[in-house]
């Protein structure tokens, strides 16, 4: 245990973003933002400026974080080019971010390949960008690109790039293994002789994960001296992705004993945050993801079972709810109370470990989940789910009935459109109030007839709109006849933004449900009472 602080540097928003089949939109990075500031992330990457229209728009509009420090990513000046006359390093130093990242070469046939300049151009190309980056931003950090390669190929030139980003005001000096190729035992030597020419506690690590060792070629580097670590959720980046964060922060924390910017409150946070994610990328969460997978802590029958049951020590190498996962033992499934009562009471639900509509609802929970409704990325249903348990949420509305018709035709001026029509009726009390609305598909229609049938009863309303809409084939062996789940994120004119989820064979019938729960949830939050119909 040593308690040294370590400082963890998130890349998911721009190395994530580079995964095979992974395609952010600028609310689902501010979404994952704000989840990481959550979890306590030291920083957090949101991007290059000026390289796509989607990180512009993420740094125009920056997400409502706390505790993390928010970074810009960029690269050295271009040859020929002075640091403040470069567009680049300009788009990356206004984008407002209190930290500067900047990428340089450092391996000597890269630098001749690549940038087609001499070893000492590459030198002053550092040493100026940092140095302007210094005086713009609070802090500089320099990303070492192919600095293991390099260190191979010509030692000397490789640690003195990090000498003059030193000199010139970088506070972190981050040695990437940018191709994934370097072993943890290679990586240890390196960043002990790296700390001899730089401060140790300067230095960081960023490693790939071509060669499967990303995670141990981290905590090698950690072992070597090296104080911050690069990494991304659930080990998102290009080819086979970067070091896992999801894995190495209960690593560091519970098995080395090292102090971060995460508390016992954020480490419990980590299994929802990593779900998060996928929820966001529309995939399945790694089952046998360590520490936060649905099987990480699942027993089957047989001897392991009884033995967890007797002394969990057996078969578990930390306690499952520290990560805010669960145990889950499949003969006699006794998982899931202790982690419902801690999530209740982070809703504001105080219920008794003894309460007899409990047990209940623990196997309502179990049912809805096996049934494809995934509760770690819609916290508002969950919520909505357990006080309806305790009869704690007010009866404002209900749908009794709806019916969507989609219309493709071509219009007087030769145009194909696609227009959708929703009639809804709902029920308040004992009256029934009908609308009809148009919109850009389906589901739009429905959230504007809703709103219709509610506004005038509900005014609050008005000022919640839906900001993403994300649809999963549960059961792809079905075809067109597969259950879907249905995700919607919503939003007010405040900015808060909350989930909900709906899962049905009908994609409609699923939406339907999702927006009902978006609407309840807002009114129950806001304390508004039960509308008296006329």
């Amino acid at each position: 245990m040593t308690g040294d602080r370590l400082y963890l540097y998130d890349t998911t928003l721009r190395d994530g973003a580079q995964t095979q089949g992974v395609d952010f939109s600028a609310e689902d990075k501010r979404a994952i933002a704000e989840a990481l500031d959550r979890l306590g992330i030291d920083y957090i990457e949101g991007g290059w400026p000026g390289a796509n229209p989607t990180d512009d728009r993420f740094f125009a509009e920056k997400p409502a974080i706390k505790k993390s420090r928010l970074a810009a990513f960029g690269m050295t000046r271009r040859a020929g080019r002075s640091a403040a006359n470069d567009p680049g390093l300009a788009a990356t130093l206004g984008a407002g971010a209190p930290v500067a990242t900047l990428v340089g070469k450092s391996w000597d046939f890269q630098i001749g390949v690549a940038l087609g300049v001499s070893l000492d151009e590459n030198l002053t190309m550092i040493s100026d960008s940092i140095a302007h980056a210094a005086t713009k931003a609070g802090e500089v950090v320099f990303d070492a690109e192919h600095f293991f390669d390099g260190w191979k190929a010509n030692r000397a030139y490789a640690l003195s790039c990090l000498e003059t980003a030193h000199k010139a005001g970088a506070r972190w000096l981050v040695l990437c293994d940018t191709n994934g190729g370097t072993l943890p035992h290679e990586i240890e030597e390196i960043v002990r002789d790296a700390a001899t020419r730089v401060p140790a506690d300067r230095l960081g690590i960023h490693c790939h994960d071509d060669t499967g060792n990303a995670v141990a070629n981290s905590l090698a580097a950690i072992r070597a001296g090296a104080r911050m670590i690069q990494g991304t959720l659930n080990g998102l980046g290009e080819r086979c992705g970067n070091a896992n964060l999801v894995t190495l922060i209960p690593t560091l924390v519970l098995k080395l004993g090292y102090a971060t910017g995460i508390d016992a409150d954020g480490l419990r946070y980590l299994t929802q945050v990593s779900h998060l994610l996928d929820e966001r990328l529309n995939r399945a969460p790694a089952r046998q993801a360590p520490y936060v997978g649905e099987s990480a802590f699942a027993h089957k029958g047989g001897l392991h079972a009884s033995a967890v049951e007797k002394d969990p020590r057996a078969y578990e190498h930390v306690d499952p709810s520290l990560v805010g996962n669960r145990r889950h033992v499949v003969v006699s499934d006794q998982a899931g109370r202790s982690n419902l009562l801690a999530r209740f009471r982070e809703i504001g639900i105080e219920v008794s470990g003894d309460d007899p509509r409990l047990p209940k609802l623990i196997e309502r929970v179990k049912t809805l989940e096996a049934e494809g409704y995934a509760y770690d990325g819609a916290e508002a249903s969950f919520e909505l789910l357990a006080r309806r348990a305790f009869g704690q949420v007010p009866d404002y509305f209900s749908v009794k009935r709806f019916r969507v018709m989609d219309e493709r035709r071509f219009n007087a001026r030769g145009e194909l459109v696609t227009e959708s029509e929703a009639t809804v009726t709902i029920g308040i009390g004992n009256v029934l109030h009908h609308e009809v609305a148009m919109g850009n598909g389906p589901v739009n229609a429905l959230d504007t007839a809703l709103r219709k049938a509610l506004g005038n009863l509900y005014p609050l309303l008005e000022q919640v709109r839906l900001v993403d809409y994300k649809v999963r084939i549960l059961t792809p062996s079905g075809g067109t006849n597969a259950v879907t789940r249905v995700m919607i994120e919503s939003a007010d004119r405040t900015g808060q933004r909350w989930d909900t989820v709906g899962v049905s064979p009908n994609i409609i019938d699923a939406s339907v449900d999702a927006l009902s729960d978006s609407i309840t949830w807002k009114l129950m939050r806001e304390g508004v009472p039960v509308a008296v119909a006329a």
